[in-house]
């Protein structure tokens, strides 16, 4: 990854390789021409069929932004963040067209739905690659997808509407801007040759010392505080609501 040949490092690639998570902001607000350029940026991202897939919630009401802190696993920092973006993976908006254009059209389905993740998530990653260009830090917050009866009933969510990522973002303060990059897997660890296959245990090893870690310690203890977490089997309870209407 820190392996760069062209020592004329342009800025874009400079900035995706620095950028780490940001949780703690000033209170300066982000102007609404730097907001406005970021949510151009976000539309500019690739999307399927030219169709944007998704609803951006701007979340400006203090109490909606207090209520996500707890709903998201209980992180104060969301309800102090001065911007917050809500992704949403959106089935309703082209089926309302189809309905309004008299064209016959099914009700979408799973694959909608994963078309439509996919778009909300890779605007969503335009807009935080333009923040960070601004000098805005940011944090995507996956456990936007727990407790799924509150936050339906908190936006009003349509069935064929799925949360697909949550951003806060903001100038970061100087203590998260001294925050270091977590260190990733080697590219053997991730990058194949035309076919997929497992890793081999010497590898499954090597891609976590290759990270500064130790295998015995860092995987008993991460399986144990995320994998089997009672958060992780909120959200896939929840998950498992939210594609009730595209299995229909």
């Amino acid at each position: 990854m820190s392996d760069h040949p062209n020592p004329a490092t342009p800025a874009t690639i400079a900035e995706l390789l620095t950028r780490t998570s940001v949780r703690m902001f000033t209170p300066a607000p982000v102007p609404d021409g730097v907001k406005a350029s970021i949510l151009d940026c976000a539309f500019a991202a690739p999307t399927a069929g030219a169709q944007q897939l998704y609803t951006i919630i701007d979340v400006a009401d203090p109490a909606i932004k207090a209520t996500l802190a707890q709903t998201c696993d209980h992180q104060p920092f969301i309800a102090s963040a001065p911007w917050v973006l809500l992704f949403l993976a959106d089935c309703r908006r082209w089926l309302d067209m189809y309905e309004l254009a008299g064209a016959p059209a099914r009700q979408p389905g799973t694959g909608d739905l994963l078309l439509a993740v996919v778009d909300a998530t890779i605007a969503a990653q335009n807009a935080v690659v333009a923040a960070h260009a601004y000098g805005l830090g940011s944090c995507y917050i996956g456990d936007i997808v727990e407790q799924r009866e509150q936050v339906v009933e908190l936006l009003g969510l349509d069935p064929y509407v799925f949360p697909a990522a949550l951003l806060v973002l903001g100038y970061p303060t100087e203590q998260q801007l001294r925050r270091t990059k977590p260190a990733r897997f080697p590219r053997e660890a991730v990058v194949l040759t035309d076919r997929y296959r497992r890793l081999r245990p010497d590898e499954l090893r090597s891609a976590i010392q290759a990270r500064g870690e130790d295998f015995d310690r860092t995987i008993p203890a991460f399986c144990k505080r995320k994998y089997m977490s009672d958060f992780a089997a909120e959200m896939n309870r929840c998950v498992r609501d939210y594609l009730r209407p595209f299995l229909d």
